[in-house]
């Protein structure tokens, strides 16, 4: 193998290696296509504006556990539902743009011979399947969402500008926006054995949550190669970042605009308990952690003053102890 340039020296470990081999070779032997893996066209996945299993669950949703939405007429909780799944997809393609424009940006600066670069390639193929398969879902959906909340729009553009320089920070926020989504989609999906939801939807999730572990995979590893060339310094700022990125992204991602609520005319003390200051809705967010509060503990970066932050945060829990593991807790309040 020819040697990487300095943008790659010194992180090609072999675990790091057969990582790259495995995952690039999963894309090429199991990858989906959202317009030859999803019959659009089914009976089964049509969409009908007046079903009830639009109606947002009492567990995994943050306003689904708000009394005041469990109180409104059927008719009503299914509208909302509707919207608040659509944005969330609008909202999930958005992360996804905006991954693919940091992650070419890194990319395309790689040396040649470098195995980093295939896979970030099949990433990208997988990531604009998603794009396109969340996009046709809103469509059919029909309701005109928003998808980001204003702020994360505007900064949106600025992310293949950090890919390019900051890789640790690109992938960092990379985790931020995955692992909540994937966290969310996994315990949807779990719920749904249960709790019946709409056909498209699930199998939307399903192909998302499939390929999702792969890249999921790749970001924990890139990590860890990356945070064993920092120093004492950059660890500590790396430490520091983390939750700071987490419990912003999350809140920026999985918070629905100011439109919303002005659309349904929800009152602005349930908009305050659902996101995030009910108990409910604070054990929710503390869920969407779980997995990246294990890769934090592994990586060395939990000591006692970046637990504190990541308390002061209320994202503070139990490591998961295997990758997706249900958190009960979130559960058990609702």
């Amino acid at each position: 193998m020819v040697r990487p340039s300095s943008i790659n020296a010194g992180v090609f470990d072999a675990e790091y290696q057969d990582t790259l081999h495995t995952l690039s070779n999963a894309s090429v032997h199991r990858r989906f296509d959202p317009y030859l893996d999803i019959d659009w066209e089914s009976p089964e996945f049509t969409i009908e504006p007046d079903d009830p299993r639009w109606v947002l669950s009492a567990v995994e949703d943050p306003l689904g556990g708000t009394q005041w939405y469990r109180d409104l007429p059927l008719a009503r909780q299914i509208e909302i539902g509707r919207w608040r799944e659509a944005n969330t997809l609008k909202v999930g393609l958005a992360f996804e743009s905006m991954l693919v424009r940091g992650l070419m940006q890194y990319a395309i600066k790689l040396p040649n011979q470098t195995p980093e670069f295939r896979y970030c390639l099949h990433e990208l193929t997988e990531e604009c399947n998603h794009i396109q398969m969340f996009q046709e879902l809103i469509n059919r959906i029909g309701a005109d969402v928003p998808g980001m909340r204003p702020l994360l729009r505007m900064l949106s553009p600025y992310v293949g500008v950090l890919g390019g320089y900051w890789h640790t920070v690109l992938f960092i926020g990379i985790v931020a926006g995955e692992d909540p989504n994937d966290r969310r989609q996994k315990a949807l999906i779990r719920e749904g054995r249960d709790r019946r939801l709409p056909p498209a939807l699930v199998r939307t999730m399903e192909i998302h949550v499939a390929e999702e572990a792969r890249h999921i995979s790749f970001a924990h590893q890139f990590l860890r190669v990356q945070l064993a060339q920092k120093g004492p310094l950059g660890r500590a700022w790396i430490g520091l970042l983390f939750p700071l990125f987490m419990r912003w992204l999350a809140g920026q991602i999985m918070t629905p605009p100011r439109s919303f609520a002005k659309q349904f005319g929800i009152p602005k003390d349930v908009m305050r308990e659902a996101f995030w200051h009910g108990p409910h809705a604070r054990e929710l967010m503390r869920s969407y952690f779980d997995d990246v509060r294990t890769l934090v503990e592994g990586l060395g970066l939990m000591n006692p003053f970046t637990r504190l932050v990541w308390k002061l945060l209320r994202i503070d829990g139990f490591a998961a102890r295997y990758r997706g593991e249900p958190y009960r807790v979130a559960r058990s309040v609702a």
